[in-house]
């Protein structure tokens, strides 16, 4: 099968803080509050014939682990482009940082385990 089309995933986690100032003035996402992230990216194409692979999974998780430490234990309405740093513009950070070394990049997911929230980014 000569046409086959892979998607390979790699996840990291990251802590960080944030606040959004939409909504009512004294609404709980005004305060400064923080949460446990996951964010998976993965890569879609065809198997390098000579590598074997899609990508790199290994290159992938390094890249990964990078912009995930960028944020960790910060604020994320600090970051440009997170001043409102909702799931969706967590997950359009990421492809960002991401697409340039991998222009295979499919789909992004950034979740809040603990409260069961995600948000999805497909490419």
């Amino acid at each position: 099968m000569t046409d086959a089309h892979f998607e390979i995933t790699k996840a990291a986690t990251f802590d960080a803080a944030h606040y959004l100032e939409q909504g009512p003035a004294d609404h709980r996402y005004r305060r400064l509050h923080g949460h446990s992230f996951k964010v998976e990216a993965s890569v879609r194409g065809p198997a390098d014939p000579e590598a074997g692979w899609v990508a790199d999974l290994s290159a992938l998780d390094e890249a990964l682990r990078a912009v995930a430490t960028e944020l960790d234990h910060g604020l994320l309405n600090d970051h440009p482009g997170l001043e409102v740093p909702t799931l969706e513009r967590l997950c359009l950070h990421f492809a960002g940082k991401l697409r340039p070394r991998f222009p295979g990049l499919s789909r992004i997911v950034v979740s809040r385990p603990t409260i069961g929230e995600s948000c999805a980014l497909n490419l």
